[in-house]
Order: C-alpha cells, then structure tokens, then sequence
C-alpha cells in the first residue's frame, strides 16, 4: 500500500478552492468512480456502431469505414492547425513541427488511397455507389475547413474570378466563386447542382463563420506575421512547402488516380456521384490550388500538377525559391 503524499492532497485543495469548490466534495466523488477502461475511453462500441451499410454489398463497408477514418485524420488536421493559428507566442519551431505533424497526416491520407484502389472489387462498387447519389467525398466539410484554415482566401477563389475579388469583397461573393463551386454549377445558367445545393444548404453558414474567424489567421497569414528574420527560417520554409505539396497535389492525384480507377475502370464510362466533371475539377493543374504561392518560384507555379516538381524536397537557401 502507497501512503497518501500530503503534498497532493494540498496541491488539490488549492486547485479546487481557486474553483471555488469543495475539495472533499470532489474526493468523496472518487470514491464512486469506477476503473477507467480502454473501451469506455476510446467509446469504442460507439465508433463500430456508425458503419451503415445501404446495400448487400460487402465491399461497401470498406468504403464507408475508409471514409470515417479520413474525417477523423481530419479532425486532428483541424486540431493541429488551430494551435497555431491561435497561439500568442509563436515560435519557428513550434509552427514547423506542428505543420510536419499536418504532412504526416495527409501522407497516411495520401497511401491509404491503396486501401481504395487495390481494396475494392470494381463490380462492386459500380453497384452500390448509385445509392450514393448525389453524395460525394467532394462534400467534406472539414475538408473544406483546412482550406479555409490553411490560406488566404484568394487562393481558394476559382482562377478564373481571382482578379474581380479582394479583401473587401463580401464573404457570401466570395464563398459563391470559390474553386469547388465550379464543380457544381451551370456556367450558362448560374442554376447549381443538387450536390453543391445540399452541401450550401447545410455548410454555408458554417463555412462563412469559419472564414472569418480564420481570415487573418490561417497559416499563410500567420507566417506572414512572423518576423522577418524567422520567415527565412528554411525547417519552417520546408515544412510549409511539403505541406502544401503534400495536400494540393501528392493527395490530391491519390484521390484523381484512384477515381479514375473506378470511374474509367468499369464497363462503362462514369460520371462522379455528385454529377461533376471531376476530372477537370480534382486535378490541381486547372485551379492552381496553392496554399502558400510566395514559397514556390514562377517555374514551380506554371508546372503546378504536370510534374513531380520534388515538392517535398528540401530547399537548402532562400536563392532557390529565386
């Protein structure tokens, strides 16, 4: 039997009476507790009771649970970026490590796509994906969130509007060019898809809060604030380039690829569940989606998407983004 250590107790009441509690109301509380479990911690029969299948099809649950596993990588993205878009005393070290553990993230998104496109019968899944209409990966609001969170919204915008918008342009304007709007309008009508009316239905609001709160401190915007001397900073100058390499082409030609698989793999030529043209929508050499632009030379912005671009390597001096 271990003793009691006095000092525990004291620092106790101290915590509690800074409270304003009772701290023997909180210790008779212990003595109700039960042991902590791992299930009980993990809520783990909460997690495997959120896989609903819609067909008979057994290779739909692998669809189903890939996807939570990618919202819930999401979430700690999100987790991550938060601490230091909001953090006071920001350090270089801080910033890069937390962007590396970002990369580390979307590299397990970026080869967990072998789960999708070894891991599925195409027969299959050209069965059960029509109950999927007109839902879409491409309905992923967290997704949409660490774009939001991770740039300047400018470079969100669809290329072609990004000279009629600026800082002074309302957030709903803003919100309705944005590059994923083009999968889901008619450009002759203006009148939106059932895909991109949903996800407004739903998202808008929420996403429009969520940029301004994150308009003067996303990641981009963040690095900027820095001082001057730190912005030279290559380990932090590296990690932002593989992050945004990482996210807005290796990830996202996993994703096209992977399509492209099912979609152009079956016996018939498919279009995506939500009705876009993704082709033209998910490969980054049409959008130029670039979270931080003012980290790659001109070379490096025209080849965005067309070749490797070594993305991921590692500058070794500032005269290589000249």
């Amino acid at each position: 039997m271990h003793g009691i250590d006095p000092k525990i107790l004291e620092q106790l009441k101290e915590k509690f009476d800074d409270m304003g509690q009772d701290v023997n109301a909180h210790l008779k509380g212990l003595l109700e507790n039960t042991p902590i479990t791992y299930w009980d911690y993990i809520q783990t029969d909460a997690l495997l009771g959120l896989q609903i299948q819609r067909t008979r099809w057994p290779d739909e649950m692998v669809f189903i649970v890939y996807h939570q596993i990618n919202e819930l990588l999401f979430k700690m993205i999100l987790w991550e970026i938060e601490q230091v878009a909001f953090k006071e005393d920001l350090t270089t070290t801080f910033f890069a490590d937390r962007l590396d553990r970002i990369s580390r993230y979307f590299d397990m998104l970026t080869s967990s796509f072998e789960i999708m496109g070894e891991g599925m019968e195409v027969e299959q899944y050209m069965k059960f994906r029509h109950t999927l209409t007109p839902a879409s990966g491409f309905q992923s609001a967290q997704y949409r969130m660490v774009e939001f969170a991770s740039t300047e919204l400018i470079n969100l915008i669809d290329i072609r509007f990004r000279a009629t918008i600026d800082r002074d342009t309302p957030f709903s304007h803003a919100y309705d060019h944005l590059y994923w709007q083009a999968a889901g309008k008619d450009h002759k009508t203006g009148e939106k898809s059932t895909l991109i009316r949903l996800f407004d239905e739903r998202y808008m609001e929420d996403f429009i809060t969520f940029m301004k709160r994150y308009n003067t401190h996303n990641i981009a915007l963040k690095f900027k604030s820095l001082p001057e001397e730190d912005q030279k900073d290559i380990k932090l100058i590296n990690a932002m380039r593989h992050y945004d390499h990482t996210v807005n082409v290796q990830w996202v030609m996993a994703h096209y690829n992977t399509a492209g698989h099912y979609l152009d793999g079956g016996k018939e030529k498919a279009e995506a569940t939500g009705g876009s043209d993704w082709r033209k929508y998910m490969h980054p050499k049409y959008q130029k989606r670039i979270f931080f632009p003012f980290l790659w030379s001109d070379e490096e912005i025209k080849d965005w998407g067309i070749t490797n671009l070594e993305g991921h390597k590692q500058i070794v001096s500032l005269d290589d983004l000249s």
